[in-house]
């Protein structure tokens, strides 16, 4: 071998142990780097589990807000708004123009309500549901005739509790009036109650109910606890439908309800009674304002019945203006029929006013539901502002406080 043969070799020869040297350094490092992230590891994560969260005890401000949804009237909202916190706490899902009624005890929301088949037509399934008010779930439910009256929040009694929760009341349209009465405990329909024309469950008692007529009277039924008919009464009339008509919509009071009428008077019933009893009319406008200026909305009466408050929404309007809202919330003591006060709303900004709810507690929040959707908690006695959901849902027609 020549010099430089000799000289190429012995090179070649120190690259590979070079090159050696170099692979097992490096899988001495990677093998370190190994056991090193081995020992230094976190723990792995514990699985999870999904669960509901449940509500704090019941409030006095909480009121449940029914989104009529609008754009899509198959599926009804009801959200839950704690007017201290100024939030939503949650919703109910509620299916097609429902009626809900709250229990006394706060637990349940019953809701009758109606699915169809194929999503806004097919089979008409009416149901009606028993909403946990703990957890916002449905825990129960009992399929009802498919005759149940759709009036969504234009009624306030489509369904409604006795007052000792026993019992509910749903009411029928098909087009016959009728009212079903269900033994809550069974989960049974016990009873079927024809109402010759007159609507909605408004309770009295613990086995009476009372229905709107058409001719200005009211229908009252009292039943036994097997569900079946006792006893029935008409009044004379205390309204006239052709006059001056009553929205049908009413606000409940510790005796009863009270209706306002489309000019603004302002009638009281008192359901204390095995008969109920009307005491007289009386204007809550001016003979100046008479005509000029009109209740009008959705939900367009509030009570609070620790001091006798009736709160109304109202605008300036003519005949046929009764579903505008109020531009302004006009305060009452309904015992001395004396105005306490005029509360104007800024409608540009926020939209009229479509609906009030009085909340019932020794320091009352006024919610008002306005027609862009805005919910304004409003201190009850003073008219303070104080706060603004800006858009809650699409269309806040009514509101529940029991």
């Amino acid at each position: 071998m020549s010099r430089g043969g000799s000289a190429r070799g012995v090179r070649r020869k120190a690259a590979w142990s070079a090159l050696l040297l170099a692979a097992a350094g490096v899988a001495g490092v990677a093998g370190m780097s190994r056991t090193a992230g081995a020992a230094g590891a976190p723990p792995p994560l514990p699985a999870e589990h999904l669960e509901v969260a449940k509500l704090p005890p019941w409030s006095p401000h909480w009121a449940y807000l029914y989104d009529d949804s609008f754009a899509n009237e198959t599926d009804v909202r009801l959200y839950l708004y704690d007017g201290d916190a100024h939030r939503m706490l949650g919703q109910y899902d509620a299916g097609y123009y429902p009626a809900i009624s709250i229990s006394p005890d706060h637990k349940t929301a019953a809701i009758a309500t109606t699915y169809w088949s194929r999503g806004a037509h097919g089979t008409r399934t009416d149901v009606i549901e028993y909403g946990d008010n703990t957890t916002l779930s449905v825990r129960g439910e009992l399929m009802l005739p498919p005759k149940r009256a759709q009036t969504a929040a234009v009624s306030n009694y489509g369904v409604s509790y006795s007052s000792d929760q026993r019992f509910l009341y749903v009411a029928n349209l098909s087009p016959a009036a009728s009212f079903s009465i269900i033994d809550v405990a069974r989960n049974a329909i016990v009873g079927d109650i024809d109402t010759d024309g007159c609507v909605q469950v408004i309770p009295s008692g613990k086995r009476r109910v009372s229905a709107l007529c058409e001719n200005g009277r009211l229908l009252t039924v009292t039943h036994d606890d097997a569900g079946a008919e006792t006893a029935r009464s008409v009044s004379q009339p205390f309204f006239s439908a052709d006059r001056d008509p009553i929205f049908v919509q009413s606000a409940p009071t510790p005796t009863g309800v009270v209706h306002v009428s489309f000019l603004g008077d302002v009638y009281a019933i008192d359901l204390s009674g095995a008969e109920p009893r009307f005491t007289p009319p009386w204007p809550a406008v001016t003979p100046q304002e008479r005509g000029h200026w009109r209740p009008g909305g959705q939900q367009v009466a509030a009570y609070h019945g620790p001091t006798g408050r009736l709160y109304l929404p109202m605008h300036r309007g003519g005949e046929g203006s009764h579903k505008k809202g109020g531009t302004e919330i006009w305060v009452f003591d309904a015992n001395t029929h004396e105005r306490l006060a005029r509360w104007p709303i800024d409608a540009t900004k926020y939209g009229a006013v479509f609906a009030v709810l009085a909340t019932q507690d020794d320091k009352p929040l006024l919610f008002a539901a306005t027609e862009k959707s805005a919910l304004l908690v409003i201190d009850a006695m003073s008219g303070r502002l104080e706060h603004v959901e800006a858009r809650l849902g699409q269309t806040l027609w009514a509101m529940l406080n029991p």
